[in-house]
């Protein structure tokens, strides 16, 4: 079985729940107050880890509480967190979160998620990294580190994976260096110029992503579900249908269980029916990391 190897951002999220996004100006009394280890780098590599994958974290946190918190999370999980460096001159990554009728909105403090550099991930990757492992990353990190870090992943002979958020447009050449990519309908109109609203802007999204080179693209579509396009064709899965209260982790568990059965080398239709079930048993509860569903709920929830 392959391994999964996650550079990507480690933030504590701060999160409050309020009847409606405030005024400018306006203080509002809100509830549901709590914290939730997170991170959209340690998100996904937990939720390949509770699928079932060897999953090694590199990135990087303050020599603080909130750094102590994430850490104990990832361990607890069973990621391994040895090439997780803790940096005294920067503080951990925090996240800001607003829930507002089910949904959410994010303002992030990256702290120590930018310190890392090409050559320290590039040690890391020599140390755990062996040819055809899955090596996943996404934009919360250093951006021209991330890119480095996804040309150095080919030149290893790595399956390379990106989740490209925040979105931002990337440079043509780097898609040469990818795999796998995975966004949802915003970053997939940001990055295409393709809105995914219907099956045919759907199929011409993931064409676009195929032409300069990707092999699997994944498109999630919020209650609409996911469609998935590889050279052998496109599926489509429908979402499934639970009572959702806190999207927060939803994209990240589908992405975890994603390369989690890639890792595992299992047929594409299987994983994707994974995947969708792992991410809508995400929203069905508060939170992040502690939202991430394990393999067993997941087949559980498959075999009603």
């Amino acid at each position: 079985m392959k391994r999964v190897i996650v550079f990507g951002s480690l933030n504590m999220d701060l999160t409050i729940e309020a009847e409606r996004i405030p005024a400018a100006g306006e203080t509002m009394t809100g509830r549901g107050f709590f914290t939730n280890p997170g991170g959209k780098g340690a998100n996904q590599a937990v939720a390949a880890a509770r699928m079932g994958a060897e999953t090694y974290m590199v990135g990087a946190a303050g020599a603080d509480p909130f750094g102590d918190q994430l850490i104990s999370s990832l361990v607890e999980a069973d990621v391994d967190c040895a090439n997780v460096e803790r940096l005294d001159q920067y503080p951990t990554g925090v996240a800001m979160i607003m829930r507002v009728s089910g949904d959410n909105r994010i303002i992030l403090d990256p702290g120590a998620n930018h310190a890392l550099r090409t050559p320290d991930v590039a040690a890391a990757l020599a140390r755990v990294a062996t040819m055809g492992d899955i090596l996943l990353t996404q934009l919360e990190c250093d951006f021209t580190t991330t890119l480095e870090v996804l040309e150095l992943g080919r030149k290893l002979g790595l399956m390379t994976a990106i989740n490209p958020a925040p979105a931002v447009e990337l440079p043509e050449e780097i898609w040469k260096s990818v795999d796998v990519v995975c966004v949802n309908e915003t970053e997939c109109e940001i990055l295409t110029g393709v809105y995914p609203s219907d099956g045919k802007t759907t199929r011409q999204a993931i064409e676009t992503f195929m032409e300069r080179g990707v092999k699997i693209v994944a498109i999630t579509l919020g209650s609409r579900g996911s469609v998935v396009g590889e050279a052998e064709g496109i599926h489509e899965v429908p979402a499934r249908n639970v009572s959702a209260i806190d999207t927060t982790c939803a994209g990240d568990t589908y992405i975890g269980a994603l390369v989690a059965g890639l890792a595992a080398e299992m047929p594409l239709s299987e994983i994707l029916s994974w995947a969708s079930c792992a991410s809508a048993l995400a929203t069905t509860r508060l939170g992040a990391q502690q939202s991430i569903p394990s393999l067993e709920e997941v087949e559980c929830e498959l075999a009603k």
